[in-house]
This record gives C-alpha cells, structure tokens and sequence, in this order.
C-alpha cells in the first residue's frame, strides 16, 4: 500500500507509522492506504498531551474591599492545548479568602498581593494577583492633632481620609478654622492669630460629609512690657506695699514672668517677691519701682506720705492743756486729751460721731498712743527738705503743686490757696511760729488734691479764722489750734496743748 494522511491529525511513513500532531481532536478516515485505485482508510482521534500550566483568570482583578470576584482556571498540555482540569483553589499571600468554586472575597487590608490566588492541580499550579482597593471615606484624620504655636507663627497641617477599615483613601480636603485661633490656606498652613488660648477642634479638613479636626494651642510672643500696679502706690512712711508684675507680649497677651524687683530711686526698699516698704521721707518718688526680665522693665510711681499713725482716727486730740468746744459743733472722727489735759463740751453741745467712735478719749491709753504717733509724724514732717522757702508771703491767692513750703517765722492765708495736684501729691506747710487764717479764707483742692495729704506743721499755735472759713488738711501744732466761729475743717486738729472749737464742722478724710 501507499499510505497518505488525507484529512490532516499528523503525519504518515512509508511503511504505515502515524505520528499524531499536536492539534488534538477526531480526524474522520485521515489515514489512507491505496493500491492502484483501491483505498482503504482509517479514523485518528488525537487527545492533548499531559497538564503542563494552569492560567487563571482574570489577572489582576482589581476589587475594593469585601468585595467578591470569580476566578476560572484552564489547564493547557505543553503545546497549549486544553486539558481538562478540577482545580483545587487557595490563597496564598493574603488579601483574602478564597471558595472551592474559585469565588474571591476580599479582606479588609487595601494593597497589592502578588500571586495571591492559587489553582492547584497535581503538581501544576497557576497563580493570579490581586488589587484591594480602599472602601469609601469613612473618617480624616487630620496631623498633628494638637498643635502649640507662638502668636502669628505657622504650622503644616496634613489630612488623611480612611475607609471603615482604616485603609488610605486619596483626598482633597478643604480647609477651615472653625473655632478661632488664626486662619488657614487652602494647602493646609495655619497661621496663628494674636490672641492666645485654647483652640479646640478649630482647624477643620472636609471631604464630602466627612470632617476631621486639630485642636491648636495659641500662646504668648515674647515678652515685650512688663506693668508694674499699683502705680502710682501711695504708702505711709514705715508702711508696706506688695507691687504686681504682668508681663505682655506686642499683642497684649500675658507672658509668665518671674521678675527681679529692685527700687531705683529711693523712696524704700523692695523684696524679691515685690513687698515694698516705704522710707522715713515722704515724697514722690518717680519711677522707684521696677520689675525686671530680661531686658523688659516696668516701673511704678510711689508717693510716701506721713504716717499719722493711730492718730489718723481722730478728728480732734489736745494734749496738756484745756479743750474745749462751744456752740453746736460737729466733729467727724475720735475725740481726745493727752497727757492730762481737760476738754468740756462733749458730749453736748458739741457731737462726735462716725466715723470715731462717739467716746472722748481722756487721757487714755488710745489717746497716749496717738500722741506718740503725732510726735513721730512731727519728726517725719521736720526731716522734709524745703521746695520753696515761702517767709513773709501770704498764701492767699497762690496755687500751689505739691511740696513742701516753709516759713522761717509765722503764716498767714487771706482769701483762697489753690492747692493743685494728683491723688498721690502731698503738700506740707512748715511755719516755724504761728498760722493765722483771716475770716472768709479758704484752701481749695484741685486736680485730683486729697486734703489727707496736705500737712500743717506749726511751730506754736494756729487760729483758724471766723465767718465762712474753710479749711483744708491735718494741723499739727506743737501749741494750741483755735477754731473760731463758722469755719470748717476738713483734716485733724492735732494739738500738743489744747484744741478750741466754736461751733464748728470737722470732717475727718
């Protein structure tokens, strides 16, 4: 016979040996033997070869999370012709899990897994990777979340979106401040404002209907002034003061300072918690006071003014001799005699009341000890120095400013004294023999003058004049002081001798 491959499935020799091709499948009487014009023929059915590779489909699948994907696997011999598999399916480098079915359901971990699912069959495996995507945005997480920044300084804030899971989602968030605190661009730099606090969940990054918040503490700039209070102080001599520091940054906020204390220009001394104690000359001392940190100083202004002591609380106090008050006479403050002196009139015709105690202290231990505290302030008054040496002038018609005015020899007012100045301003007269006062003459005050402030210091007696007279301060006499009809006082009439009053009023500062 001659042989033939007439209907293709492979190739034929001479002698009748087929060799199969390698497309499998039912070649129909293929094989042909002839001898002249007789031909017989036979049927090749040619199946694939052994499994060599397994695909798997798709690659990759690309899926968000917990979301389900159905792979398939075809096995192919080594010609890659189909070969008939029942694949056994697995994961292999997470991302998921995977059913008998080859049905992927994704984990809750975005990423990619590389090779991550499995189909087995024997020996021969065929792999496919696997893309998990975020789910969709669930919260912002916004960095830092709590910030601390000088007044006018910067600070980058980041926001990152999440899924339910946690995993990155890609976002443009816009920028808001919510809560004060300064402001933001639309990058995400905050710019602190100048007004320092507590900020909370101002700085807010939206995307959608999801926020996410940072909290910014806004504090203090350097340390740019320090205020001293009180300022201007007024202390008695001997008296003490406790002075504060507040320290502030350019825009007012306060700085904590600890600050040095230290008096610059007499007028005490100071301790290092900022306690002041006043010297023994009253005085305005500009500027004494002064707070240190750094190179920032604050000051304060003191004005030491006489200490009168317990003797402050009397409105009238005599001394070794006969006191007395006549006419119906009103007297605002203490009442007394010392050492062993008399006083009639009290408690009629003449009244004391508040805000003394309505009691005539005669001869008294409280009457003693507010003697002793006029000598002392007598001592305080001597030790002034001069401003202006005043002899052989009237006071009337003069205004004067704080300070202390003397006369060699006696004092006279005929009409009105201005007496111009601060709260704090003190004036004292210091006549060296007597101070007389004509009728209808007047001290005034002016500017913000307090007539506790003002100081007669008279060297023998003062006589203060009838008619309408008004007077103003604390006299001081190493005699008597005699007030006569009509004329009211506003001060004290301290009297190492006596004090004699005629129907008068006697309001105590």
């Amino acid at each position: 016979p001659v042989w033939s491959v007439i209907a293709s499935g492979g190739g034929i020799s001479a002698s009748g040996l087929f060799t199969a091709g390698t497309l499998p499948g039912t070649f129909t009487n293929t094989v042909q033997a002839s001898s002249g014009a007789i031909a017989g023929n036979a049927t090749v059915n040619v199946s694939a070869g052994p499994l060599a590779s397994i695909t798997v489909t798709p690659n990759p699948a690309n899926l968000s999370v917990n979301a389900t994907q159905q792979f398939t696997a075809v096995g192919k011999d080594a010609i890659g012709n189909v070969v008939v598999i029942a694949p056994v399916w697995s994961v292999v480098a997470s991302g998921g899990g995977i059913s008998a079915s080859g049905l992927f359901t994704a984990g809750t971990l975005a990423g990619t897994f590389t090779n991550t699912v499995q189909a087995s069959s024997g020996a021969i495996v065929g792999n496919a990777t696997v893309n998990v995507s975020a789910g969709p945005l669930a919260s912002i997480a916004v960095t830092p979340v709590s910030a601390s920044l000088v007044i006018s300084t910067t600070q980058q804030f980041v926001a990152v979106g999440h899924d339910a899971f946690s995993n990155v989602v890609a976002i443009v968030p816009v920028w808001s401040v919510v809560a004060g605190g300064g402001s933001i661009a639309a990058g995400g730099l905050f710019t602190a404002g100048t007004l320092t606090g507590t900020y909370t969940n101002t700085v807010q990054a939206q995307s959608g209907a999801t926020i996410g918040t940072a909290t910014v503490v806004v504090t203090a700039g350097p340390l740019a002034t320090i205020t001293v209070t009180p300022n201007p102080a007024s202390v008695i001599t001997g008296g003490t003061q406790q002075f504060t520091a507040v320290g502030r940054d350019a825009s007012g906020n306060v700085v904590v300072i600890a600050a040095a204390w230290s008096v610059v220009a007499g007028g005490g001394s100071i301790s290092g918690g900022g306690l002041f104690t006043a010297g023994a000359i009253p005085g305005t001392y500009t500027n004494t006071v002064q707070a240190t940190s750094g190179a920032i100083t604050g000051f304060a202004t003191v004005n030491v003014t006489v200490n009168l002591g317990t003797a402050a609380s009397f409105a009238v106090l005599g001394g070794s001799g006969a006191s007395s008050c006549t006419g119906v006479s009103s007297v605002a403050g203490n009442v007394g005699v010392f050492p062993g002196g008399t006083i009639s009139g009290f408690p009629a015709p003449c009244v004391a009341a508040a805000p003394g105690d309505g009691t005539v202290h005669l001869n008294d231990a409280t009457a003693s000890t507010a003697q002793s505290d006029v000598d002392a302030a007598n001592l305080t008054l001597s030790n002034m120095p001069c401003t202006a040496d005043l002899s052989g002038q009237d006071l009337g018609g003069k205004i004067l400013a704080p300070g202390v005015y003397c006369f060699t020899s006696s004092a006279a007012l005929t009409g009105t004294l201005n007496l111009s100045g601060p709260a704090a301003g003190i004036w004292v007269f210091r006549v060296s023999t007597a101070l007389t006062t004509a009728a209808n003459a007047s001290v005034t005050l002016a500017g913000s003058a307090q007539a506790k402030n003002v100081f007669w210091q008279i060297g023998t007696s003062a006589t203060i004049g009838a008619t309408n007279t008004s007077f103003q301060g604390n006299i001081l006499a190493l005699a008597s002081i005699t007030l006569n009809g009509g004329s009211q006082l506003t001060g004290r009439a301290l009297a190492k001798v006596s004090v004699i009053l005629d129907t008068n009023i006697i309001i105590l500062p």
